[in-house]
């Protein structure tokens, strides 16, 4: 049964008695079919018994005993005789047959004073076969004894009916009261055994009610009912871990729409500002040229940051990298000489080995992360500062790490500086970066199968770049959303 079909079905309590109940039930039919069969035969077995050993007794008195002695002796304990001698006479006791349908089948002990089987003697006439046959009424035994007489004794088996019948009713009787007794104690049982599951039913509606610390804490984990309350614990955990989580990436998500919002506010606000004036007043010469300047800075800030925001939207949706083997030091080397040329007072300074340090990687988006580590020492060190790029073994892959003699950054927002449009105060902010060259810088190296991290340092700051030995595989190169950057 599949689980849908489990949860459309009856309540569990009910189909539980029920089923208890009737195999109990069906247990009581077995018993009652099992005693009433084995009693029968043994009931049966014993008339037949008793007809063998009369054959035998009466065997043994044959030639001492007339036949007709033998026979009352026989008729006497409620049998049918018939008695064929060897010459041709024969001798007819006893109720017939017929007579002894329905009627008691006699005494069942063995012969009644002086008709105990007398002791055989040396060669006594003895019973050579014997044959059993009746019906439901009566039981036949016809012998041939060693002499060439026949011995037929015939009893009535209607006893054994009308003690079946009698047991019958009794196993009836005594199974309906059996059946009522623990029709009683299985309720009460199964009301009990599944008493946890109604608070279980309970803690989940508390729950739904906005209850959300309640939890089941079973005493017992082990047995059935309290591995479901464990496993309902732990999804109600996921469950309010995830709304948790859900609440604060929609807060992130508003703020960071908010913060995007403003970013892009202020360069159109001045686009539209200087482009009024340059429409409306009749402006020539260097005052035109400088509202025309304004213009083309704050367009190219909006377009920076337009950028930035969909080059975020792609690492979140998962980036598509075009990797090749190349030597790291000569992406290092690249991007040192733009900076010297974009801040010509910085000094930058690389440390990298003699041999070729070769990795798979993409080597425009590597560039893009070591740009803005690079810009962002730079800003934060003004323009006028040490800047050093090292190139360092590790383990698994290699490193690359940027460090700048600038204030530094306090431990407890060395994590945070990854999120969004986030900047920190006095050194990093009103220097023009949006606050999204880290976390895009954190999820191409991701997508790479690195990261990117902010070391302890006491002097300055210090990012490490990390990229593994080997390229990443096809689907972890797509992924680099929100779960890998760690950011909404």
């Amino acid at each position: 049964m599949s689980a849908s079909a489990a949860l459309r079905s009856g309540s569990l309590r009910r189909r539980t008695i029920v089923s208890v109940l009737a195999l109990m039930a069906l247990l009581l039919v077995v018993l009652a079919v099992i005693v009433d069969v084995a009693l029968g035969a043994r009931l049966r077995g014993q008339i037949e018994d008793r007809l063998r050993d009369r054959t035998a007794a009466t065997a043994s008195l044959v030639g001492i005993v007339p036949a007709e002695d033998l026979a009352d002796r026989l008729s006497a304990q409620g049998l049918s005789v018939r008695i064929d001698e060897a010459g041709g006479g024969s001798v007819v006791a006893g109720p017939s047959p017929e007579q002894l349908r329905g009627g008691p089948a006699g005494p069942p002990g063995g012969p009644r004073g002086g008709d105990a089987p007398a002791t055989p003697a040396p060669g006594s006439v003895t019973v050579t076969v014997s044959e059993l046959s009746g019906d439901t009424d009566l039981v036949t035994l016809r012998s041939t004894l060693s002499d060439g007489s026949t011995l037929t004794l015939t009893a009535s088996a209607a006893g054994v009916g009308e003690t079946l019948a009698q047991v019958r009713w009794i196993m009836a009787g005594a199974s309906v009261a059996v059946l009522l007794l623990a029709a009683g104690a299985v309720v009460l049982v199964v009301r009990r055994t599944l008493r946890p599951l109604d608070e279980v039913s309970d803690v989940a509606r508390a729950i739904g009610a906005g209850e959300r610390d309640r939890r089941l804490r079973p005493t017992n984990p082990d047995t059935e009912i309290g591995r479901v309350a464990t496993a309902l614990d732990e999804m109600l955990d996921d469950v309010v871990g995830a709304e948790v989580a859900a609440r604060a990436a929609e807060e992130r998500l508003r703020a960071f729409l908010s913060d995007a919002a403003r970013e892009l506010r202020t360069p159109v606000a001045g686009i539209r500002a200087a482009a009024d004036t340059l429409v409306r007043a009749d402006l020539d010469g260097p005052e035109r040229e400088i509202l025309a300047g304004h213009v083309v800075r704050e367009a190219s800030r909006a377009s920076r940051l337009v950028d930035d925001l969909l080059m975020m939207a792609r690492v979140d949706r998962g980036l598509q990298l075009a990797l090749a083997r190349v030597d790291l030091r000569r992406i290092v080397d690249t991007e040192a000489e733009r900076a010297r040329l974009v801040h010509p007072g910085l000094i930058i300074r690389t440390e990298m080995p003699d041999a070729t340090v070769p990795v798979s990687v993409d080597r425009d988006r590597i560039a893009q992360v070591l740009s803005n580590l690079v810009d962002n020492a730079a800003r934060a060190t003004g323009g006028r500062g040490r800047v050093v790029v090292g190139i360092l073994p590790s383990g698994n892959g290699v490193e690359v790490r940027v460090s700048d003699d600038g204030p530094g950054i306090p431990a407890e927002d060395r994590e945070r500086i990854f999120d969004r449009l986030v900047r920190l105060d006095p050194s990093r902010a009103g220097s023009g970066g949006a606050g999204l060259g880290l976390p895009i810088s954190r999820g191409i190296a991701r997508a790479h199968g690195g990261d990117v991290e902010c070391l302890d340092s006491t002097t300055g700051a210090v990012f490490m770049l990390r990229l593994p030995a080997r390229a990443p595989d096809p689907a972890q190169r797509v992924r680099a959303g929100a779960e890998r950057t760690g950011v909404a």
